[in-house]
């Protein structure tokens, strides 16, 4: 059934789906039978609290609060707590990965298409945007900041996830029936149903969303980074769309894909990312933070 573009659907006898589309991802939460009108208002919960993350922060919106804080580089302006919430986490991040973690790489974006063909830029084009990148050039006093002209803010590496954990507590608030939120790939779960652990497939690199293998979670956020949709490949080499902003090139020799489990899916999904900027060191990166992991090469 389709109201407001959600749609539920029956998971064999044990599970429904409703499910939506948000941030250019397919979502879904999955709950236990229940009447379709009951289904119908959690996935709401969910598809509009996806779309508000989505149409504050998007990079492609000329409304979003990420259009206007563009809009008034080279002064300095006053952000919302939320947004400030953010930056404050996006600092933290670029701290503990050493500047690994930079929402202000999204710069690189101007010479980087990874569109699959082999169209690599320019060593100079990359070494001309490189000062341009470095959170530790904003001058960022919360609530108060000033973006240097010519720079950008990027909250993609962090929205997605962030917006599973919003809705995850939106859901979590008001009733303990068991869920499972999926946000392109991005999910977390608040408890199982009663037939057992919740189902999650990690899906093979360059397939069509073919599991390579399933895992049971009872509990517990999952992330996964990946290279499989968005490359460039060149005399055999395979140039993954996942930038160091240190060096503004794609990292060599990381894995595929990375799946990480956190407790929420905001921190999943940070170390899923830095794990694959250390390359090669992703695994021994992994051991060190002491978390539960599944890598493809």
């Amino acid at each position: 059934m389709l109201d407001d573009k959600l749609i539920v659907e029956a998971r064999g006898e044990s599970l429904l789906a409703v499910k939506f589309t948000a941030m250019a991802s397919p979502c879904e939460v999955l709950l236990p039978p229940m009447s379709e009108h009951a289904a119908l208002a959690m996935g709401a919960v969910a598809a509009q609290e996806a779309r508000r993350v989505e149409k504050k922060y998007s990079r492609y919106r000329d409304d979003s609060v990420t259009a206007w804080i563009h809009e008034n580089r080279g002064t300095t302006i006053e952000v919302d707590p939320e947004t400030a919430s953010l930056i404050d986490f996006a600092g933290q991040c670029f701290d503990l990965s050493e500047g690994l973690f930079d929402i202000t790489s999204g710069v690189l974006r101007r010479a980087w298409n990874f569109d699959g063909s082999d169209q690599i830029p320019k060593a100079d084009v990359i070494a001309g945007l490189l000062p341009l990148v470095g959170f530790e050039k904003l001058q960022w006093h919360s609530p108060c900041l000033l973006l240097p002209t010519g720079m950008e803010l990027d909250f993609g590496g962090i929205g997605k996830e962030y917006a599973v954990d919003r809705a995850y507590e939106l859901l979590t608030a008001p009733d303990w029936t068991p869920f499972l939120i999926n946000f392109g790939g991005d999910l977390r779960a608040n408890r199982p149903p009663s037939h057992g652990p919740w189902q999650v497939g990690i899906e093979r690199p360059d397939t069509d969303r073919e599991a390579t293998m399933l895992l049971d979670l009872e509990h517990g956020a999952l992330a996964t980074s990946g290279d499989s949709r968005r490359f460039l490949l060149k005399d055999g080499i395979r140039y993954g769309h996942i930038l160091n902003p240190l060096t503004g090139w794609p990292v060599p020799e990381s894995p595929r894909s990375i799946t990480v489990a956190a407790s929420s899916c905001t921190e999943a999904g940070l170390l899923s990312t830095v794990a694959m900027l250390h390359g090669a060191a992703a695994q021994a990166y992994l051991e060190e933070q002491g978390v539960r992991y599944w890598l493809l090469e």
